[in-house]
């Protein structure tokens, strides 16, 4: 067993074998050993070394052999993360959805304005037939069509299959079949969910051609929900910033800056009404920064809230789907939809989502990151004028600071399990087809992961588990909290808790390019969090600012 232990230990960061062509030509001696010890900040004797080189050589073939079996990028390991701390109870009785319809909605005199209506004005207008799906999609095609290129923030448009499906939208309408607030919208989904028929890209150029031929669960139920898929939307190639196979998805608030990422796609086609709403997702930071960059409002949900069933994974143990849409109720009837179990993503737990009007924002006790706030950068002045309007609102606003652990040093977990979602990409060479090659790029981070060693994973998921019981103990008291988007540990702490937040604009940069802040929830508590945002947004006009859409123009030129 000690043999066993100090194999584990020293071997990683050398046994990789993502360069090792034959065992036979590499052998492992005790020089090899103590060389590659360096690299984990071990000192095992020459006697200790020498007496692992047998079960070392075993591990090799061991690997050689694993590597044999087909792991495509959909099949998880058999540990699954579980973000539930001790002493955890879940919320008890479900209630129905409740959004409130808006009255007496009309047809705009400028067919353009309906670019930027919610889900709520346009499921009124399909509702009432003012307006057919069929020309709402069409409308919402030509814009794709028209700014989507300047933008480059498609990678392919479906529209003979959202035509075929407005039009059953229609016939069902019409025969007194209406499903609810999605039925006839359309929406677009993020380039790593997969979709029967059409190419499903990853934004990478290995995987350009790619045909996963099945329906995403999300895609699915939005489907079901008798949503009209019009596009796939680009993402940062394998989920990392705004660059793609095609090019740098820009923000439609200045086209001479990217989108962020990696949901890229899905905030710039929303924030530039060529679509209502569309479904990002988030590993650290990937709905947040686009929806920053672009000024829309996104949902990240609580790790284990929505099926990752067709969709590409980075981190098994990360990897969260949420919308990226105009509001936070927006939000709310999309999430509404995707949430639940499947009986195919493990992960997913049985949890109610209580969204009603009997959730009063102004008795959720709210709490604020009092340091984070008080310290100097660049969205501050925004950032407190949105405190100031709560408190003048009437919302008291509670002190509150996150755990003190070592959170940045637990992201080696997205490289680690990254690294083995791809590896087969990394020991082909593939890799080099991806077009970020620099220092920080995925091929480089891939390779570099392979020399972590698994006990260190597995140490820094148990430093993990301090951070999600913790975390627990500072939310005891709260209902949500408030956070800067970026001028904190926030966004890195919850994304590995698991916890779900609202990031939404509040403001503009001296740039013209805009702000957010980030509303935070308790576990499983969108209900909640939705309805605190929504408040604010009712108070406030920032998510009702949308961009000239002059670049239009200035391209065309």
């Amino acid at each position: 067993m000690k043999n066993r232990t100090i194999a584990l230990l020293g071997v990683a960061c050398f046994m990789s074998g993502a360069f090792v062509a034959r065992v036979a030509d590499n052998a492992i001696t005790v020089n090899v050993l103590q060389e590659a010890q360096k690299l984990i900040g071990l000192n095992f004797t020459e006697a200790q070394l020498d007496s692992t080189v047998s079960e070392l050589e075993d591990f090799r073939k061991s690997y050689e052999v694993l590597r044999q079996q087909n792991l495509p990028n959909s099949v998880p390991p058999a540990l699954m993360f579980n973000p539930i701390p001790v002493g955890y109870t879940f919320p008890a009785g479900e209630s129905a959805f409740e959004v409130e319809r808006p009255q007496n909605v009309k047809l705009p005199r400028k067919r353009e304005e309906l670019a930027f209506y919610t889900i709520p004005q346009l499921a009124e207008l399909v509702r009432t037939q003012q307006i057919t799906s069929e020309e709402l999609t069409k409308f919402y095609i030509d814009r794709l069509k028209k700014y989507g290129p300047a933008l480059e923030c498609v990678t392919t448009l479906t529209e003979e299959l959202a035509l075929q499906q407005a039009r059953q939208a229609d016939r069902e309408i019409k025969a007194g079949k209406y499903k609810g607030m999605l039925h006839g919208i359309p929406f677009g989904v993020k380039d790593l969910l997969s979709t029967r028929t059409y190419k499903t890209t990853w934004g990478a150029m290995p995987y350009k051609d790619q045909l996963i031929d099945e329906d995403a669960t999300v895609v699915q139920r939005l489907q079901e929900a008798g949503g009209v898929l019009v596009a796939k939307l680009t993402l940062g190639a394998l989920a990392m910033g705004d660059v793609w196979y095609g090019g740098k998805t820009r923000s439609p608030w200045d086209v001479s800056k990217g989108s962020s990422g990696s949901s890229a796609g899905s905030a710039a086609a929303v924030a530039a009404g060529l679509l209502p709403y569309a479904i990002g997702t988030e590993t650290l930071g990937s709905i947040v920064s686009p929806s920053t960059a672009c000024g829309t409002t996104g949902l990240r949900p609580t790790y284990g809230r929505v099926s990752r069933h067709g969709a590409m994974a980075l981190s098994w143990s990360m990897d969260k789907i949420g919308p990226i849409a105009r509001s936070a109720e927006d939000c709310a009837i999309v999430f509404n939809a995707i949430y639940g179990p499947d009986g195919k993503d493990q992960s997913v737990y049985d949890a109610p989502f209580n969204y009603t009007a009997s959730i009063n924002p102004k008795k959720l006790r709210a709490g604020y990151l009092k340091d984070d706030f008080a310290k100097k950068y660049g969205f501050q002045e925004n950032d407190q004028a949105t405190l100031e309007a709560l408190r003048k609102a009437g919302v008291e606003l509670v002190p509150l600071s996150l755990p003190d652990l070592p959170v940045s040093d637990l992201l080696l977990t997205i490289s680690v399990e990254g690294a083995a979602a791809f590896d087969d990409l990394t020991r082909s060479g593939r890799d080099s087809l991806l077009v970020a090659q620099h220092k920080n790029a995925w091929p480089n981070i891939f390779r570099t992961a392979r020399f972590i060693p698994a006990v260190e994973y597995l140490q820094a998921q148990r430093v993990r588990t301090l951070l999600v019981q913790q975390m627990e103990e500072k939310l005891r008291d709260v209902d949500v909290y408030i956070s800067p988007s970026f001028a904190s540990t926030n966004l890195m702490v919850t994304n590995l808790t698991g916890h779900p937040c609202v990031v939404v604009p509040n403001g503009f940069q001296k740039n013209g390019m805009p702000t957010t802040i980030t509303f935070m929830g308790k576990l499983f508590g969108e209900a909640e969090l939705l309805r605190f945002a929504s408040f604010y947004q009712s108070i406030t006009p920032h998510e009702e600012q949308h961009p000239s859409m002059d670049f239009a123009k200035k391209k065309k030129s």
